[in-house]
């Protein structure tokens, strides 16, 4: 089974220093027919302005994961990390325990980013953190894993059975993903027009499968894209 999300279903607020879309329900959007997708609980799509942010503020027992599209935010946590994230850069943080942490735009320019939280696999772990950068021709043309809670090398560790992948596509090329039955998997279409398994996907639309074998994407026109592989 397949559900497409369309853009327009997405929860929009316009803070002024923030416009953001809620993927799921989040702060003061609630939806009780919209809190996850399997282990996946937050994915939020996210442009912060110039010389704002988000202030300290605490986390407990997620796996929070950041993936800088373009600009760049500065991060600063209890934990003693101070780090920029800049495009192409993907940073998570085990909040495990409890931490705080705080990301303000300190540059000229608008930031966009998402924000993505799933479930650990393992409750009451130490707070930790991780950062790489990419660059965008790692995942041209295949689905890139830039996150996992497998071992696999050069990639954001996740502790959680989830991978998270990015890919890009030109127009008429295709990817295979496949499904395990107790798995749930979420794409986000960045840009462009894809088909899964010969549904239509828009820009900035959403898929979330569960019960398939496996995945057929093909791009309408060139598209880039977000694959979250989650336990059910």
């Amino acid at each position: 089974m397949i559900r497409i999300v369309a853009p327009e279903e997405r929860h929009f607020t316009d803070f002024g220093w923030l416009q953001t879309y809620w993927l799921f329900s989040f702060s003061n959007y609630y939806d009780p027919s919209n809190l996850r997708h399997g282990a996946l609980r937050v994915f939020n799509d996210d442009v912060v302005q110039p010389g704002s942010g988000f202030p300290t503020h605490p986390h407990q027992e997620m796996e929070i994961t950041t993936i800088v599209l373009s600009g760049e935010i500065t991060h600063e946590d209890s934990m003693g990390n101070r780090a920029v994230i800049k495009a192409g850069d993907v940073q998570r943080m085990s909040a495990g325990t409890g931490l705080t942490h705080s990301e303000f735009n300190l540059s000229k320019e608008p930031v966009a980013f998402y924000q993505i939280w799933i479930q650990p696999g393992v409750r009451r772990l130490e707070p930790s953190y991780d950062q790489r950068a990419y660059d965008a021709s790692a995942w041209r043309g295949r689905l890139f894993p830039v996150a996992a809670g497998q071992t696999l090398p050069d990639v954001v560790t996740l502790h959680a059975d989830a991978t998270i992948y990015r890919a890009s596509l030109d127009g008429g090329g295709s990817l295979e993903f496949e499904m395990e039955r107790d798995r749930k998997v979420f794409v986000y279409l960045t840009a462009g027009q894809m088909e899964i398994n010969g549904l239509k996907l828009a820009e900035k639309g959403q898929a979330r499968a569960e019960a398939e074998s496996g995945l057929e994407l093909k791009a309408v026109t060139d598209s880039e894209l977000v694959l979250i592989d989650v336990p059910g």
